[in-house]
């Protein structure tokens, strides 16, 4: 997992950020990261 996915992951987990927010191109890491996968 990159350290933006993980910077935006934090950022959306205390309500400063949606999904929406994230690049394109960081959305899938993202979501994993939310949903608990760490792979």
């Amino acid at each position: 997992m990159s350290m933006m996915a993980k910077v935006y992951a934090d950022l959306i987990r205390k309500g400063k950020k949606t999904v929406k927010d994230v690049p394109k191109s960081l959305q899938k890491e993202v979501k994993a990261l939310l949903a608990g996968d760490t792979k």
